[in-house]
């Protein structure tokens, strides 16, 4: 058995899988699948495109307009620097994208990501730190990795 999530586009699940197999590392497309005949959609447009995030698999489906995507689901990226947090914010972000509160944004497509130093995770074991910490991150949009390990130790919050 596997689990993993499928994310539907209009019809941009290609174009989606090039930027997110570009910017995420241990990215890959798997297989790309064409609409037959008895689909609905145009036959031999790109159906299903499935990819692998960092090592995890994920179905991007063209279904028409039927269903738009909801900030109730998002991918969460956990990233281990300021750098790589900027790197995929702004990757993201490109080209009509929307940032959000507390690290959320959307992309271009309408799917909701979450973009979080690993150190908010290590925080959580150490519930006064993390208390902290977590004051600066509700006000932040993009996070600020330098901010938010200062406010854990004790310095003043900023953002």
């Amino acid at each position: 058995m596997e689990i993993f999530p499928c994310l539907w586009f209009d019809d941009r699940a290609a174009a989606a899988a090039a930027l997110y197999t570009a910017l995420l590392p241990r990215s890959r497309v798997l297989s790309t699948v064409l609409s037959p005949e008895a689909a609905p959609g145009p036959t031999g447009e790109v159906m299903v495109v499935e990819i692998e995030l960092d090592g995890s698999r994920v179905m991007l489906l063209n279904g028409g307009s039927l269903f738009p995507p909801s900030p109730a689901f998002s991918l969460v990226v956990e990233v281990d620097s300021q750098e790589g947090l900027d790197r995929v914010w702004d990757g993201l972000l490109a080209d009509g994208g929307n940032p959000s509160r507390c690290g959320w944004l959307t992309d271009r497509f309408g799917v909701s990501w979450q973009v979080v130093p690993r150190l908010i995770r290590e925080l959580a074991t150490e519930p006064e730190r993390y208390a902290r910490a977590m004051e600066v991150v509700m006000r932040m949009d993009k996070r600020d990795v330098a901010a938010i390990a200062a406010a854990a130790d004790g310095g003043a919050p900023s953002a």
